[in-house]
């Protein structure tokens, strides 16, 4: 031992000294000297010498404020902002950093409360120490002036917590540029947008945003069918922008002058429909335009005429089409003369065809002129990775039009767009962004902005499990849950390509899902009959909102 002293004949050998070996720890000598000042050495032969308690208390004294100059020569090279609290909530260290990030001496706050230099609901370091929480590289603001990414950590001493420790480094800099870069960024936008109005794009797929592989199938598709002028049959969910895919189909064959003409099948009343289609000559009915009026077929002339929603157009001007599409002629409401269909025709529709015929109520014939070719629009749910794209485009959009300045988007509120299933596909996704950018008003899209539907998503989320596994018990484990959506999304895929004439993988489809709608009604009635067809106590015993049960029976029919 280092402290040996072997001077004993100074020692009152009266008194009863203990002895220990010289193989014993320093730590383990403290507890000796509660009988006596020193402690003899002794091994196999005669006394070594003793150690003293006065030799040991300055040796730990010594090492102690070694190791205080290490720690605090650590601390100051750190670089950072170092603080730390211990178990009052008072400071009990504050490093020269701390000095320079916050404008207060180490003198004024060493010892005092932190609450009395900050608000309490902004200091981390507080929360980690009655909490216990952990964080790293964390956007901080301990005064509304000042920005800071923190790292915090509890001190803890036989499992218990008496201090925490957080390391801060200032960012109110780089926040500041960030924002002025922001602000520029929006300057420029302003401008290519003007610019864009100016200069029509030349880049067929612009509006088309994503880069999912289901989209970039879609698009390789578009390419294919481009290269020739067969009519086209969009297929795809209410909201999911079939119009902007013809429009695209369109675009990469045709010439800028090329008239792209759309019309709603669902939109205008049965008894218009013919005269709006095929035009209508003069004095060909009481009302009409003494000069008559060109229909869409003509207007469309040399260019695409795109019929949306053609599941909504009457059985009678079906037949009509039919013509159209055979023959390429027709006559004008009224008219004697023949006219010749010179224009591409693109169709779309949310619905089930193949159901529609199966009762009558759309025609077979002109199921199969119209799916010379087909194009499968996956929904959003399905390309949930091109979220982020859209949002970022609908952003700048309405940041523009209602003159607002998006600064941060936090991650939570991205969490909760992803989580979310889009039943509205992107139409609903633009609106609720239109929304965030109209309750933005200081900069920072919120959570609590975003829609009742998506905040209480987790509760929602859980629920449609719940219902989920109980209705499909064959996919109720997480692993199986995953391989089912990466066989929908392949499916998806699969469908988004040219198909010239073979039929029979969609109606294989159409007949899976019809399968699976049916076993879902069955027990859904079977679930709703036990409840006494009382559907708020259904949702109640399913685990679900009315809201949720509610959209699933409407989506079945029910």
């Amino acid at each position: 031992m280092s402290l040996l002293r072997t001077d004993t004949g100074t020692l009152d050998t009266g008194l009863s000294t203990p002895c220990i070996p010289s193989s014993t720890s320093l730590v383990d000598t403290i507890s000796l000297f509660d009988t006596s000042s020193y402690l003899f050495i002794q091994d196999d032969g005669p006394i070594l010498g003793y150690i003293a308690v006065s030799d040991v208390l300055y040796a730990m004294m010594h090492a102690h404020r070694l190791m205080e100059a290490y720690f605090e020569t650590t601390l100051e090279t750190a670089g950072s902002a170092l603080t730390l609290i211990n178990e009052e909530a008072k400071v009990a260290y504050w490093t020269s950093g701390a000095e320079h990030v916050f404008s207060i001496s180490k003198n004024d706050i060493i010892g005092q409360p932190a609450a009395d230099f900050f608000p309490p609901d902004r200091l981390q370091s507080l929360k980690t120490l009655y909490t216990g929480e952990t964080v790293y590289r964390k956007q901080h603001q301990p005064r509304p002036d000042l920005f800071a990414l923190i790292n915090a950590r509890p001190v803890q001493l036989d499992g218990r917590i008496v201090g925490a420790v957080a390391a801060e480094v200032d960012i109110t800099t780089e926040i500041r540029l960030h924002q002025e870069l922001l602000h520029m960024t929006s300057k420029v936008q302003h401008l290519e947008k003007a610019v864009a109005r100016l200069r029509p794009d030349t880049d067929p797929f612009a509006r088309i945003k994503g880069s999912s592989p289901v989209i970039r199938q879609c698009l390789d598709t578009i390419r294919k069918i481009s290269t020739t002028s067969a009519t086209v049959l969009i297929l795809g969910e209410s909201g999911t922008g079939k119009e902007l895919f013809a429009k695209a189909i369109h675009d990469l064959r045709e010439l800028q002058t090329a008239p792209f003409i759309a019309i709603n099948c669902g939109a205008i009343p049965a008894s218009l429909f013919e005269s709006e289609l095929f035009g209508y000559e003069k004095g060909a009915f009481s009302g009409a335009d003494p000069k008559g009026k060109k229909g869409k077929i003509e207007l469309a002339e040399g260019g695409t005429l795109f019929l949306d929603e053609i599941g909504e157009m009457p059985l009678e001007l079906q037949v009509k089409l039919l013509r159209v599409l055979q023959e390429k002629s027709y006559f004008p409401v009224g008219g004697t003369r023949i006219k010749q269909a010179d224009c591409r025709i693109i169709a779309a529709t949310n619905q089930n065809l193949l159901s529609m015929i199966a009762c009558n109520e759309f025609r077979e014939d002109l199921y199969y002129r119209l799916n010379v070719i087909n194009l499968v629009i996956p929904p959003l749910r399905m390309r949930k990775e091109d979220i982020y794209e859209l949002t970022q485009t609908f952003l700048q959009e309405f940041s523009l039009l209602y003159n607002r300045h998006i600064e941060l988007v936090p991650p939570e509120v991205f969490k909760l767009l992803f989580q979310y299933d889009w039943p509205g596909n992107i139409r609903e996704l633009r609106n609720v962004i239109e929304r965030l950018t109209i309750l933005t008003t200081d900069g920072e899209v919120k959570p609590e902005y975003l829609p009742d539907t998506l905040i209480s998503l987790s509760a929602q989320e859980q629920s449609e499990m719940q219902l989920t596994s109980g209705i499909h018990p064959h996919v109720n484990s997480e692993h199986e849950q995953r391989q089912h959506l990466a066989e929908t999304e392949q499916e998806a895929r699969t469908t988004a390509n040219v198909n010239h004439s073979d039929n029979s993988k969609l109606v294989s489809n159409d007949t899976y899902q019809q399968k699976l709608d049916t076993y879902e009604t069955e027990l859904l009635l079977q679930y709703l009959e036990a409840a006494g067809g009382n559907k708020r106590t259904l949702a109640k015993q399913l685990g679900i909102s009315r809201a949720t049960l509610y959209n699933r029976m409407k989506r079945l029919g029910l």
